[in-house]
């Protein structure tokens, strides 16, 4: 089996996780199957340039972080990934609600 179709599958597998996702969602998003999916990650399937740019665009992550080996995995904080994502889904209201709370809280400890 191919490295390279390896670290793909384990970056894709990654980004999946940190964007909160199930293989079975993914598929369902993607109009794929789950099978499809697990394939991919595991790196018996290969990745279409069109689906790399899908997969990026569904997990919130670029391209470039997803297929280049050269891009260390412990450069990414997966905290602020998660936390990125989960504030993506919010109400614009509560979202403001929540940075004035940070700002709050940041001004206090300096």
């Amino acid at each position: 089996m191919n490295n390279y179709k390896l670290f793909l599958g384990g970056r894709l597998r990654t980004a999946r996780e940190l964007a909160g996702l199930s293989q079975g969602q993914t598929a369902k998003l993607l109009n794929m199957h789950r099978p499809t999916i697990s394939e991919i990650e595991a790196g018996r399937r290969n990745v279409k340039a069109e689906e790399l740019s899908i997969f990026a665009k569904l997990y919130g992550v670029q391209v470039d972080w997803l297929t280049d080996e050269k891009y260390e995995e412990k450069n990414v904080n997966k905290e602020i990934l998660a936390a990125a994502r989960e504030l993506s889904s919010m109400k614009e209201e509560d979202l403001e609600i929540l940075i004035s709370t940070i700002r709050m809280i940041k001004s206090k400890g300096s």
